[in-house]
């Protein structure tokens, strides 16, 4: 397997970004990146970034919530930030995306965690608390989901044949357009800063493939995860945004579904699909409810 690593040289003086980056090896030798705030005892709080994104999409949340008393762990997915990168197609799938956060978890031993989680963050994060529901104490989630063979929405559809098909991929510029947001050139660029080279965005070009709308390989394992958070009592919280055409409506399934759901205090933050950008105080607030929620459960 050929591995890219992108270069320290390319985080050096990223606006809003001074987390010195730490580094996990899992099996097959592959560097898994994360962030590490806070105190090392204090409950923590994953937050797992989406596609096509990295860490870097949490910077305006992991002060908060490590001012809240908080301990923030923030990985790169493998593909994605500063986590080394296959570059074969064939190196990555859905499957293989769960087994890898799995192996960083137990290998850090997080007990008691309070998951954050958008977007793909959502897809591997509930896989997650479906298959070790004992090391998490809940959940806040964002515009994500969990699919399981529905039809594709129009604007998914859209965007999976562009990450497909289109010549060119400027993944700062994607993640701008999903935000409500203006932000800097300085911020595009930090979206930018771990795929220097066409090679090193397999991961972000394959990845909506993935996604187990209509018939795909992954609709049994989905189906198997749904009946766990179907047994899920733990604080779940949905915080899904006002303006993202790709999950609107999406937390219904949830709040009919994991009874965890029942009595928490949903609400609806202002932003795009990319909330962290958008309404960052509102998904902390989210996840300090639900920390909070844990306690009393």
């Amino acid at each position: 397997m050929t591995i890219y690593r992108t270069p320290d040289a390319r985080f050096e003086g990223l606006p809003d970004w001074p987390y010195a980056p730490k580094y996990l090896e899992i099996a097959g030798g592959l560097r898994v990146h994360y962030v590490d705030e806070g105190a090392a005892d204090a409950q923590p709080v994953l937050m797992l970034h989406g596609e096509p994104t990295w860490s870097y999409l949490y910077r305006h949340m992991i002060g908060p919530a490590t001012a809240s008393g908080f301990r923030v762990v923030a990985p790169d997915l493998i593909g994605f930030g500063r986590s080394d990168k296959p570059l074969g197609r064939g190196a990555y799938s859905y499957a293989a995306q769960v087994v890898w956060m799995r192996q960083w978890i137990e290998a850090l031993d997080l007990q008691n965690i309070v998951l954050a989680c958008q977007d793909w963050g959502s897809l591997i994060g509930l896989r997650l608390v479906a298959e070790m529901p004992e090391r998490f104490a809940g959940v806040a989630l964002s515009n994500g989901g969990l699919p399981e063979g529905q039809p594709a929405p129009r604007a998914f559809a859209i965007w999976r044949a562009f990450s497909r098909y289109s010549p060119v991929f400027p993944i700062g510029k994607i993640v701008k357009a999903g935000a409500k947001r203006e932000l800097s050139p300085a911020e595009i660029a930090a979206y930018d800063a771990p795929f220097p080279t066409r090679a090193s965005k397999v991961a972000a070009r394959v990845h909506p493939s993935f996604v187990p709308l209509g018939d795909n390989v992954a609709v049994p394992d989905q189906k198997r995860a749904w009946a766990a958070l179907e047994a899920f009592d733990k604080p779940f919280l949905c915080c899904f945004s006002d303006g993202d055409p790709i999950t609107r409506g999406g937390d219904a399934l949830f709040t009919a579904r994991v009874p965890g759901t029942h009595g928490m205090t949903h609400r609806t933050l202002k932003g795009g699909h990319f909330i962290q950008e958008d309404d960052p105080a509102g998904f902390v607030a989210a996840i300090r409810d639900v920390a909070a929620a844990s306690v009393n459960r």
